[in-house]
């Protein structure tokens, strides 16, 4: 296929990568310009979202929240402007980024007049999973138009669902966001106890991983902790914006989710203190400053 990718940040640089080496005809835009390894692997790089759209037949935006996907849409040489100047009818926008579900329906509506289809395919696996081809992705759209982008998913990602209409991956992925942050906490507080009373939290965590305890989380994340190693695989400026989608849908739908809530305090501290861009493994800190106490100090 002729693929066009835009946005080429810590996640879609190795998306794209991927698509390049299973044979497809990349076009690629990033605002802070396309990376050399991709175009020696033979990417074309373009001016625009809108020179994107031109060319390509499936156009994947990657990048990070609801304003800047309005902008590479809809912006001055957007993607739209590509659609409508060039017999763009028939083609497919895929929105791989996260976020809010009910812009994103509003989004489609908008492509769709353009006589073009439009999926959400936000991902799960942060860094590790786009370089290792292993993303949870999670659709919204009409089985036409997902049965023509999977083979492109496949070469992205392991685990791949289509879960409803369009907004309804962006849902999942908010779901899953949730649990991925209650998950985190869990991890750091009780790694953060074990340490206070004097166990060893790496030993602690790799007898965990033996039990009904294990998860993904404890496996990465709390190696994370005990290491210190806080260089973002996923940032938690992106958690927060992810959980802010949470809590403002819960409100409209007249839901409460306290846990999620206390999540998004920890990781307004870390910010309060510098750690926009840490880790999200990194809510372990906002504890430890209250403990006065570090899991594993360096």
């Amino acid at each position: 296929m002729k693929v066009g990718f835009i946005g080429l940040g810590i996640m879609g640089k190795p998306m794209a990568l991927h698509l390049i080496n299973g044979g497809h005809t990349a076009y690629l835009f990033s605002r802070s310009g396309v990376a050399p390894e991709l175009v020696a692997a033979k990417g074309i790089a373009c001016n625009s979202p809108k020179e994107v759209a031109q060319q390509a037949d499936v156009i994947i935006t990657m990048v990070p929240d609801t304003p800047d996907v309005e902008k590479v849409l809809f912006g001055k040489d957007g993607i739209a402007e590509g659609l409508s100047a060039d017999n763009g009818a028939g083609k497919i926008v895929v929105d791989m980024s996260s976020i809010s579900p009910i812009e994103t329906k509003k989004f489609a509506a908008r492509i769709a007049e353009l006589k073009c289809d439009y999926v959400d395919a936000p991902v799960s696996g942060g860094e590790v999973g786009a370089k290792n081809a292993a993303l949870t992705i999670m659709c919204g759209g009409t089985e036409a138009a997902f049965a023509k982008v999977k083979p492109l998913f496949e070469l992205m990602g392991k685990n791949i669902t289509l879960v409803g209409g369009v907004g309804d991956g962006q849902t999942c992925k908010v779901a899953n966001q949730i649990i991925v942050a209650l998950n985190i906490e869990a991890v750091a507080e009780a790694l953060l106890f074990a340490s206070k009373a004097g166990a060893d939290p790496a030993k602690v965590r790799l007898a965990l991983m033996g039990g009904f305890a294990n998860s993904r989380i404890l496996e990465v994340h709390g190696e994370r902790m005990v290491k210190r190693t806080f260089n973002p695989g996923f940032r938690i400026e992106l958690h927060q914006k992810d959980l802010n989608l949470a809590l403002s849908g819960a409100r409209a739908l007249g839901v409460s989710l306290p846990n999620t809530a206390t999540a998004q305090e920890l990781f307004n501290s870390c910010v309060a203190h510098g750690g926009a861009a840490w880790d999200h493994s990194a809510m372990v800190r906002a504890l430890e400053m209250m403990a006065n106490h570090e899991v594993a100090p360096g």
